[in-house]
C-alpha cells in the first residue's frame, strides 16, 4: 500500500535532515542527487524545513555560480539545546551542546562523601542550570513563526548502577550516594519542559566508543570500564544488551581467583572489582614498587607512567625474572585484567573487547597487548583487545550523543506521532 502524501512528505524530510546530519551544509542540487527526489519535490523540502527553522541558508557553492540552486542549506544548530551529565560518586560535570553537537559551555563540580543528600542535588542542579545559562540555552528570544526556540531540549545522564529495562529509571544500588536517584526527579522538576534521560555510564562510554572511538568498526565487542570502579558493556550486533534486570556487564560481581572470598549479592568485593578497581591497582603498583612522582597518584596516572617507563617491547615478558617495577606492576595487572576479558569471550564470544575508562585509556595499546597474550593462553577464541580511545571521557560524550538522538527523534518526526 503506497504512503500518503502527508507520510512520504515526513520521510522525505526526515530523510533530508539526517543527510545534512551526516553531510554538512548541502544545496538543493546535492540533496537531489543524495536523495533520488525530483527538483520539485527537493524545493518543497526545503520550503517545509525552513518554515520549521530546522534549516537555514548558511552560505554559497562556489564563487562563480550564482541563483537558488547555489544555496547551501544546514541545520539551524541553535533550534536546540543539548546538555550532558557525568555523574560519579566524588563529583558532576556537564557539557552543554548545539544540535549538531558542538560544545558551547561545560563545567563540574565536586561532591564529598560528608555532603547531604539535599545538598549534593542542588549543586548538581545549579551546575546544569548555570552551564545552560552560559551556553545561551536558557532564554533565547524565540524566532517569527517558530515556538520554543533554543531552550535546553534534552538532558541525558550517566551514572553508575543499574538501569530497569523496563521503565528507563536508576535503580536503587548498594554502595551508591543517594543523591544519584534524586538528581532526575529535581532536574525534572527544575526543568519541566526539558526530557530528561539516564543511562548506566559503562553502556555510554560503549556507545561513544562505537560511534566514535575504538569500536567504529564493530557492532559486536564487548567495553571494560576500568575505572573507579569495573563494568562492561555488551553490543551484540549492534544493540545494547541490557539483560532481564538491566545487569548484563556487572562484571564487578565476577567471582575470581586472587581475591578474600566471593562476592555476595550487596558487595562486590571479592568478585573482579577487588582485582581491577582503582584502588586495587593503586594497591598493586605499590606492591610491586612503583612510586609515583610526587607521591600520590591515581590509578590511570600510575599506569601511564609504567607505560611510558617500559621498553617498547612491553613489561616483564620481555625482561628477565626480577625486571623494572613498572614492568612488573604492567605484568601483574595484566594478569588481573586478562581474567576477566578472558570470561567475558569465553561466554559472548564478542570478538572484541575494548579496554575502557581512564585506566584503559591510560594504558593503551601496551596494557592491550599483554592483556590479549593472556587471553590467547586462557581461550581458543579470537579475540581482539583494544585500548578505548576515548577514557573517562567517553561517559560524557555517550551522554551526549544519546540526548542528540533523542532530540533529533522528536525534531525530526513525521508530524502527528
Amino acid at each position: 500500500m503506497p504512503a500518503s502524501p502527508s507520510t512520504a512528505r515526513a520521510i522525505n524530510d526526515r530523510l533530508a535532515l539526517r543527510l545534512l546530519q551526516q553531510e554538512g551544509p548541502l544545496t538543493a542540487g546535492q540533496l537531489k542527487q543524495l536523495t533520488g527526489l525530483s527538483r520539485p519535490t527537493v524545493a518543497d523540502l526545503v520550503d517545509r524545513l525552513s518554515a520549521a527553522g530546522l534549516i537555514d541558508v548558511v552560505g554559497e557553492a562556489g564563487e562563480q555560480r550564482r541563483g537558488p540552486n547555489a544555496k547551501l542549506y544546514g541545520i539551524v544548530a541553535d533550534r536546540a539545546h543539548l546538555a550532558a551529565l557525568d555523574v560519579r560518586t566524588e563529583g558532576v560535570s556537564v557539557v552543554v551542546s548545539d544540535l549538531l553537537g558542538r560544545v558551547l559551555a561545560e563545567a563540574s563540580v565536586p561532591i564529598g562523601d560528608d555532603t547531604g543528600t539535599g545538598s549534593a542535588v542542588e549543586l548538581a542542579v545549579t551546575l546544569v542550570e548555570r552551564t545552560a545559562k552560559q551556553a545561551g540555552a536558557a532564554g533565547a528570544p524565540a524566532r517569527e513563526g517558530v515556538g520554543e526556540w533554543g531552550g535546553l531540549h534534552t538532558v541525558g545522564i550517566g551514572a553508575p548502577g543499574l538501569i530497569d529495562p523496563g521503565t528507563g529509571d536508576l535503580r536503587d544500588s548498594s554502595g551508591l550516594p543517594a543523591w544519584h536517584r534524586r538528581l532526575v526527579a529535581a532536574l525534572q522538576e527544575r526543568l519541566p519542559d526539558t526530557r530528561v534521560i539516564v543511562e548506566n555510564e559503562t553502556n555510554l562510554a560503549a556507545l561513544a566508543e562505537q560511534r566514535e572511538g575504538a569500536a567504529r568498526d564493530r557492532d559486536t565487542f564487548v567495553l571494560l570500564w576500568l575505572g573507579r570502579g569495573t563494568g562492561a558493556a555488551v553490543v551484540l550486533d549492534g544493540a545494547l544488551r541490557r539483560g532481564a534486570s538491566g545487569g548484563a556487564g556487572e562484571i564487578g560481581f565476577l567471582p575470581v581467583p586472587g581475591t578474600d572470598g566471593p562476592p555476595s549479592a550487596t558487595d562486590c568485593t571479592g568478585g573482579f572489582h577487588s582485582l581491577a578497581a582503582a584502588g586495587a591497582v593503586v594497591e598493586l603498583a605499590r606492591a610491586c614498587g612503583v612510586r609515583a612522582a610526587g607521591g600520590r597518584a591515581g590509578a590511570a596516572e600510575l599506569v601511564r607512567g609504567a607505560v611510558a617507563a617500559v621498553p617498547a617491547g612491553g613489561g616483564a615478558l620481555a625482561a628477565p625474572p626480577g625486571g623494572s617495577a613498572d614492568a612488573r606492576f604492567l605484568d601483574a595487572l595484566a594478569d588481573r585484567l586478562g581474567l576477566g576479558v578472558a570470561s567475558v569471550v569465553a561466554v559472548l564470544d564478542p570478538g572484541c573487547v575494548v579496554l575502557g575508562g581512564e585506566v584503559g585509556h591510560a594504558g593503551g595499546e601496551v596494557l592491550a597487548r599483554l592483556v590479549l597474550e593472556r587471553v590467547r593462553r586462557m581461550s581458543p577464541l579470537v579475540t581482539e583487545v583494544r585500548a578505548g580511545a576515548l577514557g573517562g571521557a567517553a561517559v560524557l560524550r555517550g551522554a551526549l550523543l544519546t540526548a542528540r538522538d533523542r532530540a533529533q527523534d522528536e525534531l525530526f518526526a513525521p508530524p502527528g506521532r
